[in-house]
């Protein structure tokens, strides 16, 4: 018979004395990924590979702690990393559209900006004091005098050969006039056109041969006029360079060094110099035409000349760890702002802003892949990001051309930082599969598991996982039991008593629920009994569905036996899951028999009820009958199997052995004991295989039995190699030491049939027959009488 299983197997205990502390507080917070070797090895591979394309996708399920070990693993990593570069924009002056990037070293981004705002001011101050000097108008005036002369000496030759032709010169605003002059006065055109026609004709003569004198003598003015311009514009750089040279010399010294930022200040210069006028006329006071609209709207021509400094590394130590949990287009790669001026909308290089991408560069870029993928132009642009190693700031409505208007295309900035994608495994392989970009950018998978092995390092090292969750959330320390409690409670999770869970998010929960219960005790420390009232007081708030399923089963809405025997009925064990809540379930499987050759019909799947993985352990039935009862003779019986009062889907192959002990009781007339019940799947050779939720279906069948009342003899049938998995509530363990509830493992079929049923299953002996009175020998019996009534009435 099966040996029935000790009840210190049902739960492994973490003792206290095992910890090594008195309490959490004794503990070193923890300082690195643990459980996760394979992943942390994958991570430094990948960070310290410098080849293209060997960026990270960090794969596991949520809540077992990525970001977080991740963030840690990257701070640490990139203390001893160097601090990258500043960038800056400023204005091309060759294409105001085409914004020149800047770098400059770590710190010195933002001294340059203070540097340039200074001197903006200060040449401002110099231009408009050298501008307003007595010095500057004296010697203006000189040199327009010197011009002037030239003009009045020349002015004096041409009027002198103009009176000489009986004429005289006049200036007016659209010219010089010839005018001729009789008897010593200049006439007017009215007096003119009251001439005689022979003296107009002599007059118009005279003056179309002094006119072709006069035109060398005119450019002549002309030119004069042009160089007193030349001269005055010449002198007003003189004066500019002089007043501003050595602002802008320290500049240099300081900034000469780099090409770039060198050919920026000379770009500077020039400008200024080309543009004194209009920096001058700025510094003066100008009435507002329209009060309530022009302030704030006067541009100032000196702005261009600003630093936009997107990038501050100034107090960065080592490289940048940015993690963007907001993946879209314009917090990732920045955004060009606009302002609404009289309905238009203009923009300059100032309002440039930078995103994650530029942030991280140098470093380390963390995005959460499904967020990522909400925006499919992040996910396209940052592609390209990393191919061409250059982030660039697009207009998203020009590049989708919702607005053909004049926009900013600043120049694209060299992207040189690791991405760290993560996510969960099927959005790996799908990427994996769809997009032919993906695996050439995205060489290094690391995976974390959701399980490790729990030996004593590894318990330590959870340990100290509790203590920084303590330290780093201002919890209470949790003393021995409590830690051991967690300890026990992780192994549930993973569902292994040889293993730990890293669902971390869940463990911390349950430390945090459990600190409010010991701040109402006014504890000193969490304890085992915090713990377990935060256990239960979450399941509380989630199981109103288990409670309303047991009630009606108690009623004996949902009918459920747990006493007595019935041939070809059996207590068959589900796990149903509702959000954050899952619990076992114990439902009726009943079979019929009858004469016929369409083997077993699963009514859950005629009716569409039915998941492939559930259909799929039905047919291994029929092979396993196959196999042991129909070598000889076809299998000739109709059964039809059901869930009784299942009103929802049926997936999985976790009760084809309950299901198989239900065939075998029918052929064999031999009934069940309804105070077991049964899960476990089945191959085709009768052995059974372990199962998953194997802790929920348990406690859900005892849940059961406890509200009719244990009479000792109730327990469940269980696969042998689950028994590793069985983490049961403590109740459930104390109730099978006191011999109140029992758990059998079984290996094999014919381990279960014996007790279910109480009847020897019986081996076959050397003449390829069973054991007489045995389940199989019955079963085989029953089977040829069939295949020879079938015989019969076919004949």
């Amino acid at each position: 018979m099966v040996k029935e299983l000790n009840y210190e197997e049902a739960r492994l205990i973490c003792k206290n004395d095992s910890l090594n502390c008195e309490s959490s507080a004794d503990l070193n917070p923890l300082k690195q990924i643990i459980g996760q070797d394979r992943a942390v090895k994958a991570l430094q591979f990948g960070l310290n590979i410098k080849d293209n394309g060997f960026n990270v996708y960090v794969s596991g399920m949520p809540g077992t702690g990525k970001k977080t070990a991740i963030m840690n693993f990257l701070n640490e990593q990139a203390k001893i990393m160097p601090t990258p570069p500043d960038w800056c924009y400023v204005n091309n002056f060759k294409d105001n559209n085409k914004p020149n990037a800047l770098k400059l070293p770590a710190g010195k981004g933002r001294e340059f900006k203070n540097e340039m705002d200074k001197f903006i001011e200060e040449v401002k101050k110099a231009l408009t004091k050298s501008f307003e000097s007595e010095d500057y108008i004296q010697r203006r005036q000189e040199t327009i005098k010197k011009f002037e002369e030239e003009k009045n000496e020349l002015w004096e030759k041409l009027n002198k050969r103009a009176n000489s032709a009986g004429f005289i010169l006049q200036r007016s605003p659209v010219g010089i006039a010839i005018v001729p002059v009789i008897n010593g006065e200049p006439i007017s055109d009215e007096q003119f056109a009251s001439l005689p026609p022979k003296i107009r004709d002599q007059i118009r003569e005279k003056r179309e041969k002094i006119q072709e004198d006069f035109r060398t003598a005119f450019r002549q003015f002309r030119d004069l006029d042009k160089n007193v311009e030349e001269a005055i514009k010449e002198f007003n750089k003189n004066v500019a360079t002089y007043a501003m040279d050595h602002i802008l010399t320290n500049l240099i010294e300081n900034y000469g060094k780099y090409d770039e930022v060198k050919e920026f200040l000379g770009e500077v210069k020039k400008d200024i110099l080309e543009n004194l006028n209009l920096i001058l006329s700025s510094e003066k006071p100008q009435q507002q035409t329209v009060p309530f609209l022009m302030p704030g709207l006067r541009e100032d021509p000196t702005e261009k000349y600003k630093i936009n400094l997107i990038i501050d590394n100034t107090d960065v130590k080592g490289a940048p760890v940015v993690m963007e949990l907001a993946p879209s287009h314009p917090h990732l790669f920045g955004i060009i702002q606009k302002e609404a001026r009289f309905g238009a909308l203009l923009t300059n290089f100032l309002m440039i802003t930078a995103g994650s991408a530029h942030k991280a560069n140098g470093g380390f870029l963390i995005i959460p892949v499904e967020d990522l993928l909400m925006d499919p132009l992040a996910w396209d642009s940052l592609k390209k990001t990393i191919i061409n190693k250059k982030i660039s700031t697009e207009d998203l409505a020009q590049r989708l051309g919702y607005i053909a208007t004049k926009t900013l295309t600043p120049e694209a900035i060299p992207f040189d930082a690791k991405v760290i994608l993560v996510g969960s495994p099927d959005i790996y392989y799908a990427l994996y599969q769809l997009d032919r970009d993906f695996k050439e950018i995205f060489k290094i998978k690391a995976d974390f598991d959701t399980t490790m092995e729990k030996n004593n390092e590894n318990v330590k090292n959870y340990a100290s996982f509790i203590c920084t969750l303590c330290n780093k959330e201002k919890l209470k320390h949790l003393d021995t039991s409590g830690i051991a409690s967690i300890i026990e409670y992780s192994s549930r999770l993973a569902e292994d008593q040889e293993k730990l869970s890293t669902w971390f998010a869940n463990v911390a929960d349950i430390i945090r629920e459990a600190n409010y219960y010991a701040k109402e005790d006014n504890a000193e420390f969490i304890s085992e009994k915090h713990i377990e009232q935060a256990l239960e007081e979450k399941i509380y708030r989630s199981n109103l569905i288990e409670e309303k399923l047991n009630e009606m089963i108690e009623k004996n809405i949902i009918l459920v036996d747990t006493s007595g025997e019935k041939v070809g009925q059996i207590n068959g064990l589900s796990v149903l899951g509702v959000g954050d809540f899952i619990f076992g379930k114990p439902s009726r499987i009943t079979i019929s028999i009858g004469l016929g050759k369409k083997g077993i019909i699963d009514i859950e799947r005629e009716a569409q009820m039915g998941g492939p993985i559930h259909t799929k352990g039905v047919h291994i039935l029929i092979g396993f009958l196959n196999d042991r009862y129909a070598k000889e003779f076809p299998l000739s019986l109709t059964a039809r199997l059901v869930f009784e009062q299942s009103y929802s889907g049926i997936e999985g192959d976790s009760a084809s052995s309950t299901e198989l002990y239900a065939i075998l009781s029918a052929l064999s007339s031999k009934p069940i004991k309804q105070n077991l019940a049964v899960t476990g799947s089945v191959n085709q050779k009768g052995e059974v295989q372990a199962i998953g939720g194997v802790n929920q279906k348990i406690e859900g069948f005892y849940q059961l039995c406890k509200t009719r009342g244990l009479d000792g003899t109730q327990g469940v049938v269980i696969p042998k190699s689950n028994v590793k998995n069985l983490m049961l509530k403590k109740e459930v363990v104390n109730a099978i030491k006191d011999g109140k509830f029992h758990i059998y493992p079984v290996s094999t079929i014919d381990e279960g049939i014996e007790a279910l049923t109480g009847v020897s299953a019986g081996t076959i002996d050397e003449t390829g027959v069973y054991g007489t009175g045995s389940i199989n020998q019955l079963v085989q019996d029953k089977l040829n009488e069939m295949a020879d009534k079938v015989k019969d009435w076919t004949e």
